[in-house]
């Protein structure tokens, strides 16, 4: 025991932190194994760039309405269920997947619903339970492990997927990857029944957490700063997958992209989270966003696989100079915000809100491109103007003033 303990930085390893860890790293595997395949699989199956971005449109738009909804519950019902019906959403997923395999492109809308409502209800309970079951000396050990699993998922589940995908013929692959995937979120289903109960209660004041941004300047920079991050995610999500499948025609080639990028995305984040002074916050902001900019253009007028590893490795730099210290700031905003923790929860829906307003914008400039314009031409043009989002972040982060805590 005394081993484990020295492992763990003599932290208190209580039930229900390491269920709720085992969970995190069981929905991290699945997702690598399969998110991005499932974008591959159903444009094999399509064809069409406007079918995939119809699938993701009804992503973001679930997603958003899912959290609200799953805001209202996790302060009326125990919120430990509203994990459960997140993790069985996402299985229900797989499950239709599997079902309706090769017709899968018959049922983008109907896909990308039941995953937007398994993403908004888990990530919702997921962060409320993280703050009930952490402890302020237990919160950075709990946060840097999921994060290793994290990133370990991200490095594994790709190759793993890419592997199997290209060892078997045409479709088979793809059937027993999301197989493995259903079976990862059944084991995450049957684990949150140990969880102990988490009765909740007290008012939803969502509407009123919106119009707080006249009252807060800092409340109002982080939510547009978060449109503009949204901007960018809601279209590169998925088409630059794509891009790596066309360069290659090989899905071992895309599950070797996602471990170079994962593998130094690991190494950034533990030199970042480390190493980057407070003070140094803006600055590291607006470098991750320029360099976030600058990849663009190694892709977006000539694709090549080469360029695209290339693409890879600098994201994986640039996210996290960027996202460390911007969420960082987001938190503390909320920290300092009204009733802030009394109204946590409102202040994350509202968060999650403005960043897939950003995310569904997105797909309907990239639909309306490609509608009006001829494809070749228009999405280049069109990804460099997205592009700009995480740069444009600064502009708003710059204007956040904090003062020190009373």
């Amino acid at each position: 025991m005394s081993k484990v303990n020295k492992l763990l930085g003599d932290i208190e390893l209580t039930k229900d932190l390491a269920l709720l860890l085992i969970i995190g790293g069981l929905y991290s595997l699945s997702i690598a194994l399969s998110n991005t395949f499932v974008n591959i699989y159903l444009w094999k199956q399509s064809g069409e760039l406007a079918d995939l971005a119809m699938y993701n449109l009804s992503i973001v738009v679930a997603q958003p309405l899912t959290f609200i909804l799953a805001g209202r519950w996790a302060k009326k019902v125990d919120r430990v269920i509203v994990l459960r019906i997140g993790v069985i959403f996402l299985a229900l997923f797989y499950v239709t997947v599997l079902f309706v395999g090769t017709k899968a492109s018959d049922f983008l809308l109907l896909l990308g619903v039941l995953l937007g409502i398994g993403y908004g209800f888990y990530w919702l309970a997921y962060n409320v339970l993280t703050f009930e079951i952490t402890e302020p000396e237990t919160r950075d050990f709990f946060n840097g492990f999921l994060g290793i699993l994290g990133s370990v998922g991200g490095m594994i589940g790709p190759v793993a997927a890419g592997f199997i995908i290209s060892r078997l013929e045409k479709l088979t692959g793809y059937t027993v990857v999301f197989g493995l995937s259903l079976g990862l979120f059944s084991i995450a289903v049957l684990l949150s029944f140990f969880l102990k109960r988490r009765p909740a209660n007290g008012k939803y004041w969502f509407r009123r957490i919106i119009t707080e941004r006249k009252n807060d300047k800092n409340w109002r920079m982080v939510t547009n700063a978060h449109f503009f991050q949204g901007l960018r995610e809601g279209v590169f999500v998925f088409i630059v997958s794509v891009f790596v499948f066309i360069a290659t025609d090989s899905e071992m080639a895309l599950g070797t992209y996602g471990l170079i990028n994962s593998g130094i995305s690991f190494l950034a984040y533990y030199f970042v989270s480390r190493m980057l002074k407070k003070e140094y916050r803006k600055k590291a902001i607006l470098v991750g966003g320029m360099l976030l900019f600058i990849a663009i253009f190694l892709i977006v007028f000539q694709v090549s696989y080469f360029r695209l590893l290339l693409y890879a490795a600098l994201i994986a730099v640039a996210y996290p100079l960027l996202l460390v210290p911007y969420a960082s700031m987001t938190y503390d905003v909320i920290g300092r915000g009204w009733k802030a923790a009394e109204m946590r929860i409102e202040y994350i829906v509202v968060r999650e809100l403005f960043l897939n307003l950003g995310r569904i914008a997105s797909i309907l400039l990239f639909l309306a491109s490609i509608h009006l314009f001829n494809e070749e031409r228009a999405i280049p043009v069109l990804l460099v103007l997205l592009g700009s989002g995480h740069t444009l972040i600064y502009f708003f982060i710059r204007k956040i003033h904090l003062k020190a805590p009373a």
